[in-house]
């Protein structure tokens, strides 16, 4: 592997090499992103670095959309459809989960 000066590596890049790295970082790094409900776009930016370290046309075929649609799709101005955000996840090997989002919530489920 060549040896790289860090000052001519990109943050971005950088963390999309430690995402490659580590599955477990990349799934602490995206739930961290969905917990920044104030900015959507913080997730889209974190999905978009986990694509990027697995190869975006294998994540754009995997979840059954093209390379430019998936681009689109998670740029910063991206508003992708629930069914695309589902389909990207299960392509990067995560799923989404609800959690209440404090202790006392208002809304009682039925039971």
């Amino acid at each position: 592997m060549k040896n790289l000066d860090l000052a001519s590596v990109s943050h971005d890049e950088a963390l999309v090499r430690e995402l490659r790295a580590d599955p477990a970082f990349a799934a602490q790094y995206l739930q961290a992103a969905m917990e920044d409900a104030d900015e959507p776009a913080v997730l889209l930016l974190a999905l978009r670095h986990v694509a990027q370290s697995l190869g975006m046309s294998e994540i754009a075929r995997e979840a059954g959309i093209k390379r430019e649609s998936l681009y689109r799709a998670l740029s910063p101005n991206g508003n992708p459809t629930l069914r695309t955000l589902m389909a990207v996840l299960k392509a990067v090997g995560l799923r989404l989960a609800v959690v209440p989002g404090n202790p006392n919530p208002q809304v009682v489920c039925p039971g």
